[in-house]
């Protein structure tokens, strides 16, 4: 009898260890995948600023139009400024739909803070104190200035409200469990500043943070691994569409890329979405010279000025 109330004594004492282990494993968890805003909700210092006509600069060089924009009918003739949002953005984790952005208050973030743009765009934090899926390029947008963001408020702050509802995702399990979005953060998202090279110029400085932060080319233009984040030695390289069928161009400095083109041939492209040889621009890309062609010949040069700057990756082979 002594044996066994041992036995038992001893189990239950297992017990009480391994329930207090799982507990701080859970609470550690938690701790690490829990969203990270990196202004506080309430910070009314950001309101206080913020100009429309530079915020108009900053929308379209971030591409919002091009994924937040009510869909028309026919499709194709869609107003850049009404933000109705509906786009829908497959996936290999499901079906994603672009929010309604406009002013609106109850469908669209009419009652939004700066604070609360600047979370989303540089955090990946939903107001409501949620991750982000990363199909909104967060990733990208994290190195945004916060004078960029008080800016581009000030610019949507000046369009019509939409009153289109914002569409939920169509995301299964486990994909719907958004605190694990955390841990894909810890994997794959990075704040850190963009880098710079000693002695280089204002102008490729001004190229790098429109293609990397701004314009967030490598979301598209740079392959993924089965989990979703960019493969960082192929970045700019091209690969498959992640957001549907087809393949995106290589965009680094490879022979058979952008190795050939001039900075002036880059920025031609982005304002005319004609190629150096002659070819029309299609599909998404499409959209993407709508934006471009909204901003002055010296950002489109500037952008020219630091793809040329970036290494020489031979594209990921294609699927057969």
């Amino acid at each position: 009898m002594i044996g066994q109330k041992q036995t038992e004594t001893g189990m239950q004492r297992l017990i009480v260890v391994l329930a207090g282990l799982a507990m701080i494993g859970l609470g550690g968890f938690i701790q690490m995948t829990r969203p990270y805003p990196v202004i506080a909700a309430g910070d009314a210092a950001l309101e206080n600023g913020g100009d429309a006509t530079r915020g108009r600069l900053v929308f379209f060089a971030g591409g919002c139009a091009s994924c937040h924009a009510t869909p028309s009918t026919p499709p194709g003739k869609e107003d850049p400024l009404r933000l109705g949002g509906g786009l829908a953005m497959p996936s290999p984790f499901g079906t994603f739909y672009a929010p309604n952005i406009s002013p609106h208050p109850e469908h669209g973030i009419g009652k939004w803070t700066v604070a609360n743009l600047a979370n989303a765009l540089i955090a990946g934090v939903v107001p409501n104190g949620s991750h982000y899926y990363p199909a909104f390029p967060y990733t990208s947008y994290a190195r945004m200035r916060l004078s960029d963001v008080q800016d581009l408020m000030a610019f949507l702050r000046t369009l019509p409200a939409d009153a289109t509802p914002s569409k939920p995702h169509s995301v299964g399990f486990p994909f719907n469990i958004r605190l694990a979005l955390g841990g894909w953060k810890q994997l794959f998202f990075d704040r850190s500043p963009l880098p710079e090279t000693l002695g280089e110029s204002d102008m490729v400085k001004r190229g790098r943070y429109l293609v990397e932060a701004l314009g967030h080319c490598a979301e598209c233009h740079s392959p993924r691994n089965v989990l979703g984040g960019i493969i960082a030695s192929q970045r700019m390289a091209g690969g498959p569409d992640p957001h549907g069928k087809g393949w995106v161009s290589n965009i680094s400095q490879h022979e058979r890329a952008l190795g050939k083109w001039s900075a002036k041939d880059i920025a031609g492209f982005l304002k005319t979405g004609l190629t150096s040889d002659g070819d029309v621009v299609g599909g998404s890309m499409a959209a993407v010279v709508k934006n471009m062609e909204q901003l002055p010949d010296s950002d489109l040069l500037a952008m020219g000025e630091y793809l040329k700057t970036l290494p020489a990756l031979a594209s990921p082979p294609r699927p057969k």
